[in-house]
């Protein structure tokens, strides 16, 4: 019985971690085609708005035969706006998503043509929500007003064709393994790591989200699920300039952030900055309650009732800053340096009960789960561009290094009781200390060359060596003598080294207003080796 009541408090705790973090469920899908003039409309920015208050939930964009659709929508009531360049705002009646009523198609949407002026002409440049270019989907996160005071990941889970699970995995039209990016820079995280990183960054730090189902031959061979590159603000008008964003919002717990960019521009010289600070608390609350039967008979056996409190803070910045050097009119050179610091708390209180048939109870399992987290960066470009001409002949090049530390303590304490309140089994408790330390080094060489009737040429070099030490270190308690002793099976130390050199060239051409062709070639190297200390292993 032991076995099965300690089995079942870890499927509660598992499934708290799911209440506590999940979306709505999805299950819905949106679509419809715009057209203009009788003729089909590519590239229309496509917005499913909440209908009680027109925050947005999911971005799109019509394709070349003027279709869009927007999946995985959760059950709820919504409305669409559609945008395009010379035409007037469209938006759609409220419909309703549903279990029985999952997927709604708009009627066909006729945009209009916007109303001109003669007499007085004011041109604004407004960028749109999302944009198609030949080989990738661009979001401007500042065009959607909905992003003040969000994060990163929020901006991600709106973004057109990507999906974010319960655990902050990203999968972008339905595959996982995507490579995500920051500045054109692969930030070689994944799973809980790369989930927290982007849930702590501020959206006010963004320029772009660049969306690239089948990403060009200079991309890395681990982004063939798809690249998503997240480029940060960086200002480079003349003199001195800058802006200030705050936002806070209240439910049961409040939601903090605070952002600041700055640039000052004069003569050869461009300095830029932005810092951030967030803070934001949460809660969550879970009831469950299984009943077991016989499979012959379908007689009631017993009943599994389990609840489950959970409190949460997170708190932390992230900086920017750097400067140019403008040699020439063609040659520039820079450096930048990012990082960011966040710390976690995270505390469950988990009570499962076990009764029989009659509803009586027989067992009682207590388990608290105590965790707190931090996770840094640190970040250093050297770059330099080369304009060879008035056509866009150009050579970048870059080196990196880059540094992310991250650490977990975790306290997990078990207690067992009958009906009665007394012991039934000896307490657990084991203490788990993580930490994590990843070391990047890289240096990259970029030539662009614009060629007749819309061909593009590109080809360069890349070469990066990462080092990774991860240190799983897992102690039960003794409590006859009161001292942790270390965990053998759970503790694990595994050193990791990688290097990757690789070679590419692409050639595109825009065939049409609606046809573009790319083809590519990457040649890619990669070297790697393990050590796990813990059993004396090398791979």
């Amino acid at each position: 019985m032991k076995k099965i009541v300690a089995t079942l408090t870890a499927l509660g705790i598992l499934g708290f971690s799911f209440v506590g973090h999940a979306q709505t469920t999805v299950s819905g899908k949106v679509n419809g085609t715009v057209t203009s003039s009788q003729k089909t409309v590519e590239s229309a920015s496509v917005g499913l708005l909440r209908a009680k208050d027109s925050a947005v939930v999911k971005l799109g964009v019509s394709d070349k035969s003027g279709r869009f659709e927007v999946e995985k929508v959760g059950e709820g009531k919504y409305l669409v706006v559609i945008q395009a360049v010379g035409h007037a705002k469209y938006y759609s009646e409220s419909f309703t998503i549903t279990a029985a009523q999952s997927e709604y198609t708009l009627k066909t949407v006729a945009l209009t043509a916007a109303a001109k002026k003669l007499d007085d002409v004011t041109v604004v440049s407004k960028r749109p929500f999302v944009e198609q270019k030949v080989d990738r989907t661009v979001i401007n996160v500042d065009a959607t007003p909905s992003n003040t005071g969000a994060t990163v990941m929020d901006v991600l889970e709106k973004s057109p064709g990507i999906s974010v699970d319960k655990d902050g995995n990203i999968s972008l039209k339905g595959k996982q393994g995507v490579m995500i990016m920051m500045d054109g820079k692969p930030t070689y995280l994944s799973g809980q790591d790369l989930a927290n990183m982007l849930k702590n960054l501020p959206s006010a730090n963004l320029d772009q989200i660049e969306i690239m189902t089948n990403p060009p031959a200079k991309f890395d061979a681990s982004g063939n699920s798809g690249v998503i590159n997240i480029k940060t603000k960086k200002t480079k008008t003349v003199g001195y300039n800058g802006s200030v964003t705050a936002s806070y919002a209240q439910g049961i717990f409040p939601k903090a952030n605070l952002s600041t960019n700055l640039n000052y521009r004069q003569n050869k010289f461009n300095y830029f900055a932005n810092a951030s600070y967030f803070y934001n608390e949460g809660f969550g609350d879970l009831t469950i309650m299984r009943k077991f039967r016989d499979q012959q008979t379908n007689s009631l056996l017993s009943i599994f009732d389990q609840t489950a409190k959970n409190a949460r803070d997170n708190k932390g910045y992230s900086y920017k800053a750097g400067a140019d050097y403008f040699m020439n009119k063609k040659t520039t050179l820079g450096v930048v340096v990012t990082g960011y610091d966040s710390r976690n708390t995270e505390f469950t209180d988990n009570t499962t009960l076990i009764k029989d048939k009659n509803g009586m109870l027989t067992t009682r399992t207590q388990a608290i789960n105590d965790v707190k987290s931090n996770y840094g960066n640190i970040g250093v470009n050297f770059n330099l561009r080369h304009v060879f001409d008035s056509v866009g002949n150009e050579l970048t090049a870059d080196l990196d290094y880059v540094n992310y530390t991250s650490g977990s303590q975790q306290l997990l304490a078990n207690k067992f009781f009958d009906n009665a309140g007394n012991k039934k089994n000896n307490d657990e408790t084991l203490r788990g200390n993580i930490p994590s330390d990843i070391n990047i080094y890289s240096a990259k060489i970029d030539f662009t060359h614009p060629m007749k009737q819309g061909s593009r040429f590109e080809a360069g070099w890349k070469s990066s060596y990462v080092e990774t030490d991860n240190d799983a270190q897992y102690a039960n308690l003794d409590f006859a003598t009161n001292q942790y002793v270390t965990d053998q099976v759970r503790s694990n130390h595994f050193l990791y080294k990688e290097n990757i050199n690789a070679a590419y060239a692409n050639l595109s051409k825009q065939l049409n207003k609606k046809w573009s062709a790319q083809l590519g070639l990457r040649l890619e190297n990669t070297n790697l080796s393990g050590n796990q200390l813990t059993t004396n292993q090398t791979f």
